[in-house]
Parts: C-alpha cells; sequence; structure tokens
C-alpha cells in the first residue's frame, strides 16, 4: 500500500480534494433510503431474539424495561455518540468505511513499520468480518420480515423459508442490472418504513406508559448487575439493535456527514426508539406475544400489508450491505488485498454503482446456506452478532490511532475517548464469542476465510515485487536499454505499453517479446499502476512522465482507492504533459505469471500455493484496465516465490 504522499507522483493528501454532494433535503432523503436500511429494520428480530426461550432470560416487567432501557442508550451511546459525533469525523478525504479508516490509520504511523502492519492485520480482518455481515444480514432481515407470515396466518409458516429464499435469489439476481432505476424509490420508502414503526410504536405505549421509566439508564444498569451472567448473555442480542451502525460511517462519501446526521436525529432514531418502547410495552401488557412482538404491535388487518412492506424495507436493506461488499471489494483491490475481479458498472451517471459478479454469486451461495442452515431469524441472530461486533471493536481500535497519530491529541484524552467505547465494545463482542457453537462460528468461519484471501495476495504480491526487485538490481531498467538500443536493436512502427509491477524492473513481457520476435516499437511506454491510501486522486495529477531516451518512457499512473481504473484514459491524458498518445494506436503487452511456491521466502508453503492458485484464476487484466481487447498481447513467464 501506498502512502497518500508519494513521491512518484507528487500527489499530497492534502491536494485531494472532497467531492461536493448536493443539497441537503435530497441527499437527507437517499441517504434515510440507503444508509439506514440495516438498523433500520432491526426491530423485525431484535426484542425476539433477546427473550428467546434459550437465552433463559424470564419476561417480566423488571426485564422488559431494563432490555428496553438497555436498546434505547446503546442507539445513543454507541451510535450517536461513537459513530455520528467521533467516528464520522475521522474520514479520508470524505471517504468513510473501514477500507478508507484503515487507509488513513496506517498512513499517519508509516514511521512505524510494526505497528502499521499490525494494523494492517487488525483492518483486513475487519473487512472480512464485513463480508461475514454481507451474507447475515440479507438472510436475517428477508426471513423476518416473511416470518410475519405466520402471525398473520399460522398455517403458512412450513413456507416461510421458500418464500424468502424466492425473494433473496430474485434480489441477487437482479444485481447485474444495478439499482438506478428503483434507486430513487428507497428513500420514500424507508421514509414510510420509519413513520410507521413509529406510529404503532406510539399507539402501543399507551397500553403500558410505564414502559417510559426505559429512559432512565439506571433501569438498565440495575438489570446488568441483577441479572448477572443471564444479562451477559443478553448483550450479545441487545446488540442486534446496533446493526448497521457502520453503514452511517461506510456510506459517508455517498452523502456528506450532515445529511446522515440530520437524517439520524429527524427521523430515524426517535423512529427506532419509539417502536422499542411500543415492543416493550406490549410485552408487559401480552406476556403471550414473545414469539414476534413486532408484528403483533399491528392489528390483525394490517398484517399482510405490513409483511408486504416490511419485505420491500428489509430488500432495500439487504441491498445496501450488498453494494456496500462491492464497493469494499473495490476499494480492497485498488489497496491491493484481493485479486482483480471483473467489475460491471451498472450506471453512466454514479461511479459508485458497481456489479462484482464474482462476490455476488459467492455471497448468495452463502446467504441460501444460511437461511436453509439456520430456518429462523431467531437461530440466525446467534450468528449475527460476532460480525457486527467485530467490525465495531476493529473500527474503534483503528480510530485511536487516527485520533492520536493524524490529529495528535493528547494521549490521555486519545485512550479515554476511545477507551470508553471499546470497552462497551468488547462487552457486546464478548457476550456474542458465548454464541459460537450455535452459530457464532458461520461468520467467524466466513470471515477466517476471507482474512485467509486478502492477507495472502497482499503478502504474495509484496514477495512478487521483491522478486522483481532482485532482478531489477542485477538488471536496471535504464541500464538495460542503454545495452538493448546500443546494439542497433530493429524498430517497427507504433507504440508499445508495457505494464510493470516495479518502475525499476525489465518487464518480462519486454523480454518475452524481444526473445520471440526480435524488434522493439518506435516508441515504448513502461506503466506502472500504484494505488494511493486517498479517495480520489485527479486527474490533472494522475499521470507522472520520465523520459528514458530513445524514444522510452516510463508512467506512472495514481488511482484512489475509489476512483475508476481506465488505463486508456489515462494515456490521453498524458497529453497535456507533452507526450500524445493514442490508445487506438497501442499494442499492451501483458505478461501472465505462473507463480510457483518455493517455500521459506516468506509464507508457508500452502498460502504459496493458494497464492498461485489466484494469480493464475485472476480476473481478466484488460477487462480490469479497460484495455481494447484486440490491442492486447500477452505473454507468460515464471515467478517464484
Amino acid at each position: 500500500m501506498k502512502s497518500s504522499a508519494d513521491p512518484q507522483t507528487g500527489v499530497q493528501a492534502g491536494q485531494i480534494g472532497e467531492r461536493g454532494h448536493g443539497p441537503m433535503a435530497k441527499l437527507a432523503l437517499a441517504a434515510i433510503g440507503i444508509v439506514f436500511g440495516d438498523i433500520g429494520t432491526s426491530p423485525l428480530y431484535t426484542m425476539s431474539t433477546v427473550f428467546d426461550s434459550n437465552h433463559g432470560l424470564v419476561l417480566n416487567r423488571f426485564n422488559v424495561l431494563g432490555v428496553v432501557s438497555l436498546i434505547i442508550w446503546s442507539l445513543i451511546i454507541v451510535v450517536t455518540l461513537k459513530y455520528v459525533t467521533l467516528i464520522m469525523r475521522a474520514h479520508n478525504h470524505g471517504e468513510g468505511g473501514i477500507m478508507a479508516l484503515l487507509a488513513l490509520a496506517s498512513s499517519s504511523v508509516m514511521d512505524r513499520p510494526r505497528l502499521r502492519n499490525g494494523l494492517l492485520l487488525a483492518g483486513v480482518f475487519g473487512a472480512a468480518l464485513f463480508y461475514g455481515d454481507g451474507v447475515i444480514t440479507p438472510a436475517i432481515s428477508v426471513l423476518s420480515a416473511v416470518e410475519g407470515l405466520q402471525v398473520a396466518e399460522p398455517q403458512l409458516k412450513p413456507y416461510v423459508v421458500s418464500i424468502a429464499l424466492v425473494v433473496l435469489v430474485a434480489l441477487f439476481l437482479m444485481q447485474r442490472h444495478g439499482t438506478a432505476g428503483i434507486g430513487a424509490v428507497f428513500g420514500p420508502v424507508m421514509v414510510l418504513w420509519f413513520g410507521v414503526i413509529a406510529v404503532v410504536g406510539l399507539l402501543n405505549i399507551g397500553r403500558a406508559p410505564a414502559i417510559l421509566d426505559a429512559f432512565n439508564p439506571f433501569i438498565g444498569l440495575e438489570f446488568l448487575l441483577r441479572n448477572g451472567w443471564r444479562a451477559f448473555i443478553s448483550l450479545g442480542a441487545v446488540v442486534l439493535a446496533l446493526t448497521g451502525a457502520e453503514a452511517l460511517y461506510a456510506d459517508m462519501g455517498h452523502f456528506g456527514a450532515p445529511p446522515i446526521r440530520l437524517s439520524w436525529f429527524a427521523l430515524v432514531l426517535p423512529a427506532l426508539a419509539l417502536n422499542y418502547l411500543g415492543q416493550g410495552a406490549l410485552l408487559l401488557s401480552d406476556p403471550k406475544t414473545v414469539d414476534n412482538p413486532f408484528f403483533h404491535l399491528f392489528p390483525s388487518a394490517t398484517l399482510f400489508p405490513m409483511v408486504v412492506l416490511a419485505t420491500v424495507a428489509t430488500v432495500i436493506a439487504s441491498q445496501a450491505v450488498i453494494s456496500g461488499a462491492f464497493s469494499m471489494t473495490r476499494q480492497a483491490m485498488q489497496l491491493g488485498f484481493m485479486p482483480r475481479m471483473g467489475i460491471i458498472y451498472t450506471s453512466e451517471r454514479e461511479v459508485g454503482q458497481i456489479y462484482v459478479p464474482a462476490i455476488n454469486w459467492l455471497l448468495l451461495i452463502a446467504v441460501v446456506a444460511a437461511v436453509l442452515g439456520f430456518g429462523s431469524s431467531t437461530a440466525l441472530g446467534s450468528a449475527y452478532g460476532i460480525a457486527v461486533t467485530g467490525t465495531m471493536m476493529i473500527t474503534t481500535f483503528l480510530t485511536f490511532y487516527v485520533v492520536r497519530y493524524a490529529w495528535h491529541y493528547n494521549w490521555l484524552l486519545c485512550v479515554l475517548a476511545t477507551g470508553f467505547f471499546f470497552v462497551i465494545d468488547l462487552a457486546f463482542f464478548s457476550s456474542n464469542l458465548l454464541k459460537f457453537v450455535d452459530g457464532g462460528w458461520f461468520p467467524l468461519l466466513l470471515g477466517a476465510i476471507m482474512f485467509t484471501i486478502m492477507s495472502t495476495w497482499h503478502r504474495g504480491r509484496g514477495l512478487m515485487v521483491e522478486e522483481a526487485g532482485v532482478h531489477a538490481g542485477a538488471l536496471p531498467l535504464a541500464r538495460y536499454l542503454d545495452s538493448l538500443f546500443a546494439k542497433a536493436a530493429t524498430r517497427v512502427p507504433g507504440t508499445a505499453v508495457f505494464l510493470t509491477i516495479d518502475p525499476n524492473t525489465v518487464p518480462h513481457a519486454l523480454v518475452n517479446n524481444l526473445a520471440h520476435n526480435h524488434v522493439v516499437h518506435e516508441r515504448v511506454l513502461f506503466v506502472h499502476v500504484i494505488n494511493l491510501d486517498v479517495p480520489y486522486v485527479p486527474r490533472e495529477q494522475r499521470v507522472t512522465i520520465t523520459s528514458l531516451g530513445h524514444n522510452c518512457y516510463t508512467i506512472i499512473v495514481a488511482y484512489g482507492f475509489k476512483d475508476e481504473v481506465d488505463l486508456p484514459q489515462a494515456l490521453r491524458d498524458c497529453e497535456p504533459k507533452g507526450l500524445a498518445v493514442d490508445p487506438a494506436q497501442v499494442s499492451y503487452f501483458l505478461s501472465h505469471a505462473t507463480v510457483v511456491a518455493t517455500g521459506g521466502k516468506g509464507m508457508p508453503v500452502w498460502r504459496e500455493r493458494l497464492f498461485g492458485v489466484m494469480a493464475h484464476n485472476i480476473g481478466n487484466p484488460a477487462a480490469y484496465f479497460k484495455l481494447t481487447t484486440n490491442r492486447v498481447i500477452e505473454l507468460g513467464s515464471r515467478v517464484e516465490i
């Protein structure tokens, strides 16, 4: 990963401007549709999971008040104070999310290699857990919505799982078409959703006004102290009310912080608080509704319309998480933690709307397995919390280093500010670890698989660069060219572009081309693509050109981790800098490396073999760089790591 102040490009972090957004009201409405879908649909399953008989928490007045108090104050402390107030300030030039935070934290400790490597490992594991969230969120959300059918008509219970699977499969099948056409309705639908759950919650508070005592934080503390171990276990379900809190931060780059904050304080937080209070009042007045207190809030005549609205709301929530997985995959590829995969841009106007087929189908397989394996939203609740709390805890951990080393705040203040939230995150995470056997292993397994893939790819690419550096030390590019042209090499018309993993290294494709064709083009460009720890690099700063003599040039192309990679466009951007290049007249020479695992060079043999498999099955580089297929020549090479 390159730092945000790369000497090869001259691009400094401070030079990268934040993108403008738009009218506040319009952005706030869009944010309600995209950002708050996950946390907004949590009332569907949180209370029923807390009082699930398997958790051993007795349903009585004291416990209901205590649980509702914990939920409300968790929303205030974790979401409002931690995310909305503190962490949303830790943006990377306007961008949020754990990968952006990782880039910001790691670049703030560039002078401490060991610490930086530790932060990279922690951040990558947090990102890996996000994929577990991307699997469980669609499964639990849609399943909990469809379960409303069995409240309206108990005879439909055997069909709940099948209906949920149909909805989920349809959701993943539509991903390739993008959300440009239907995205405009997300905001109004979610506004309707929050309005409905707020009103029905308010109406049910009248059943037991005593539930308003839950606003007293000492009620929640007393619940924890008096229930002891059972209260600690219940934290693993209470945290379900916070799922989606990361989305406030991750989607900041799309909308900006002010619209998200406005939406949260004006609509989302009040609606959620009213609904949880309404569910608590219902349980106080009618304990038999504990099987599904959310849908029991509604009159029987409105149940079927509410199931439809809930299903649409959970589909919107799932869409946001799936889109987030696509975006994070692209960022991970840009930052060197994932192999190149095919990316389809589904909107001509919005760069952020992308579709990654490989991730889409892997998520679908895992989601179907989760629904079939767990069978109910309550059972999935046991698996959900670990992924959420693990990511939240790592976010807090990384934020400490941003506050301390990037913002240079007092050490004690940094410890107190982030330590307070870290203790809360650790309590939630520890409680969820108790559910390991009951399903908590599932997101941890998904996270471990993704962490292994991401860390292996990052380390393997580093070993390949080191290997290239060894060869470059014996045969630097400039000296090689001087030697080559001293022998009056045969030159042919046209421009040749060789992609390099090191600007000082002789590309394998050049050596192989000379060995087979015995010619050199009249103009040769050695293009090295780097990715900076910033979201966007302005086009006027994207390319840096260095003449090597003999009509040969090194071109450094810099991208931010949210930029769209387009190499032909980057070559066009060379013209204002004095090098006119027509991409339609260029021949691109790519080297397809066959990785040979040797062991003892930095990774165990099994990881080297895994890296070799990933490198062999890497996505089409021509498609990734947007190269015209009929102008690409691919040559093989053998690399030992």
